[in-house]
């Protein structure tokens, strides 16, 4: 196990898991083979406790749109982390085994290494590579069906869009950035997303480190300016993310392939807790509580099968509340 992002251009196959505050675990995998998820023991957890109930987080809204209308950002992503007490006996194998089944997922992985435990069900890729070409496809952009997208969906799509072309400028061959799919409708379990996909190429001389700097954290969960976006919701966020809104997935060096989610839709165990995060990005456009049932939406799902309770349940009814 290894801190060193350069170790992904190394050999081998790596477990890479990066936190929204930049902490970095590289585990690489002696043998590597084809296998059904492993099973689990899994016990339902305690109460969900929000980092934001939802008058702070309607207010947290309120905030950024005036920081819009001051001309700071043009948009920010809002989130708040939820957390309950993990019964013993509870393993993360157990959750992911549950999440591959009642929430299958583009990018899911589960991951359990030395001082980390967690279960992804992300459906939105962050990066992936394939030699010197790279590719990303953020989503900006959720609702129920797809004639529930609003307008601002599509402008914050758009926003995003812009950001990961600049951010893989950085580090790519002058003129090989593209957009080969804006704005394209992807169906998941319970909810709708709007994804556009980013593709370039690799300067000479940049790999794994190099990519990762420029392009860290991903857009679509931090807003734009992102350096801009960032102080804010610094500002605005009582609670560090940790995996969510990270990175999680897997490199193998001796291909020089590799993908790495979004760490959205993620639970992770954490000193005896159980944590999992949501939000929703903010734009000029957007109305603070329909922003809170956008949280609630994407959530849902995953604390419906995590809980083992039926659908259509919201947060509030599960006991979701601020400290």
């Amino acid at each position: 196990m290894t801190s060193d992002l350069g170790a992904l251009d190394s050999r081998g196959w790596w477990a890479v898991v990066v936190t929204y505050e930049g902490k970095v675990t590289c585990a690489r995998f002696e043998r590597v083979r084809r296998a059904p998820h492993p099973g689990g023991a899994w016990v339902r957890p305690g109460e969900w406790r929000s980092s934001l109930d939802e008058a702070a987080y309607v207010a947290g809204v309120e905030k950024i749109r005036d920081a819009i209308a001051d001309g700071v950002v043009y948009q920010a992503n809002l989130c708040r982390v939820l957390s309950a007490e993990l019964p013993a006996g509870a393993t993360i194998e157990g959750l992911g085994a549950r999440l591959a089944r009642g929430n299958p997922a583009p990018h899911a992985m589960t991951v359990k290494v030395p001082g980390l435990e967690v279960a992804c069900a992300s459906p939105e890729l962050y990066l992936a590579r394939d030699g010197d070409v790279v590719e990303s496809r953020p989503i900006k952009g959720t609702a129920r069906t797809p004639d529930g997208f609003l307008p601002k969906d599509h402008a914050e799509n758009v926003m995003i869009v812009d950001l990961v072309r600049n951010d893989l400028g950085r580090i790519a061959e002058v003129g090989s950035v593209e957009v080969p799919g804006l704005c394209e409708v992807e169906e998941h379990p319970g909810l709708v997303h709007l994804v556009s996909t980013v593709r370039a190429r690799l300067a000479g001389g940049h790999g794994w480190p190099e990519l990762i700097a420029a392009t860290f954290p991903p857009g679509s969960v931090t807003g734009a300016p992102k350096s801009s976006a960032l102080k804010l919701l610094g500002m605005l966020e009582p609670v560090p993310r940790g995996p969510y809104c990270g990175a999680v997935g897997w490199v193998d060096a001796d291909s020089r392939r590799g993908g790495l989610a979004v760490g959205i839709r993620s639970f992770w165990a954490e000193e005896g807790l159980l944590r999992f995060g949501t939000g929703a990005g903010i734009t000029w456009g957007s109305d603070p509580l329909l922003e809170w049932r956008e949280t609630e939406l994407k959530a849902a799902r995953l604390l419906e099968v995590a809980s083992g309770e039926g659908a259509g349940q919201g947060l509030a009814e599960r006991g979701a509340r601020r400290p």
